[in-house]
C-alpha cells in the first residue's frame, strides 16, 4: 500500500469516528457547561495519548504474521458491522443515521440531568459525557490508526492522517457550533466499511499464510470486489423492500 492510500484510508475511518465524539461533545456543552465539556475532551485525549504511548511499543515486538492475523480478524469485524449497517441504510431498511437528530437527542438527555459540581469540575455530567464520548470513539480512531501504521511499518503516517481528521472535524464543528449534518456520513460509512473489510480480508489472508497474487496490488481488487458486492446487496434488498410495500399497499 502506498503511503498516500494509506493515509486516506486512516482519515475517512477516523473522520466517522470524530464526527460521532463531536456530536457529543457539543452537546454536552451547549446544553451544558462549555468548560467542563471541554475539559472532559481534554482528558479523554490525554488518557488515550498515555494508552498509544503503552501499546505502540508493544506491537513492534509481536511477530508480523500473528500481528496480521489479529488485525485482519479485527478489521473485519469493524468492517462488516460498519458495511452491514451501511447496506440495510442503503436499502431503506434501516434509517439513516442523522447527525442532528443524535445532536438533539444527547441535548435533550443532557438537559434533565441534574446538575452536580465535582473534583473541580463545574458540572460533572457535562464532563463524564465528554469524556466517554472522545474516549470511546478515540479508542476506536487509536486502534485504526496503530493497526494500519504497524502493518505498513509506518506508524507516524497514519497518526498523520488519524489526528489530521480530528483537527479538520473538531476545526469545523467548533466553528458553526453545531454537528457536521452536511458530511455524508452514511455514504463515507459504507466506503469505509468497504476498506475496511477488504483491508481485513487481505491482512488475516497474509497472517494464516496465504500468497496474494500481486502481493499489495491485490487490494486494488478486493476493495472493489467488496464494493461490488456491498452495491450489489442494496440492490437486491431495495428491489424485495418495493415489493414487499407494493404487496401492502394491495
Amino acid at each position: 500500500m502506498s503511503g498516500g492510500a494509506l493515509f486516506l484510508a486512516v482519515f475517512l475511518a477516523c473522520t466517522v469516528e470524530a464526527v460521532e465524539a463531536l456530536t457529543i461533545v457539543l452537546a454536552a456543552g451547549t446544553a451544558r457547561d462549555w468548560r467542563s465539556a471541554g475539559t472532559g475532551a481534554v482528558t479523554a485525549l490525554a488518557a488515550l495519548a498515555v494508552l498509544v504511548a503503552a501499546l505502540g511499543p508493544a506491537l513492534a515486538v509481536v511477530p508480523l504474521a500473528g500481528l496480521r492475523l489479529v488485525v485482519g480478524g479485527l478489521l473485519l469485524v469493524f468492517g462488516l458491522q460498519w458495511l452491514r449497517k451501511a447496506i440495510l441504510r442503503a436499502s431503506g431498511l434501516k434509517a439513516e443515521h442523522d447527525e442532528n437528530a443524535a445532536f438533539g437527542k444527547e441535548v435533550a438527555a443532557a438537559k434533565t440531568a441534574p446538575a452536580q459540581a465535582k473534583s473541580g469540575v463545574r458540572d460533572w455530567y457535562a464532563f463524564t459525557l465528554s469524556f466517554k464520548g472522545v474516549f470511546l470513539e478515540g479508542l476506536e480512531v487509536a486502534f485504526i490508526a496503530l493497526t494500519f501504521g504497524s502493518n505498513q511499518h509506518d506508524v507516524p503516517l497514519a497518526a498523520i492522517a488519524a489526528l489530521s481528521a480530528i483537527a479538520v472535524v473538531a476545526a469545523a464543528g467548533f466553528a458553526v457550533r453545531a454537528p457536521l449534518a452536511r458530511v455524508p456520513e452514511n455514504s463515507l460509512k459504507f466506503v469505509v466499511g468497504v476498506m475496511l473489510t477488504a483491508f481485513g480480508l487481505y491482512w488475516g489472508g497474509e497472517g494464516a499464510g496465504a500468497r496474494w497474487p500481486g502481493s499489495d496490488a491485490a487490494l486494488l481488487v478486493l476493495v472493489p470486489a467488496v464494493g461490488l458486492f456491498a452495491l450489489g446487496l442494496v440492490a437486491v434488498l431495495r428491489t424485495r423492500t418495493s415489493a414487499t410495500a407494493e404487496r401492502g399497499h394491495r
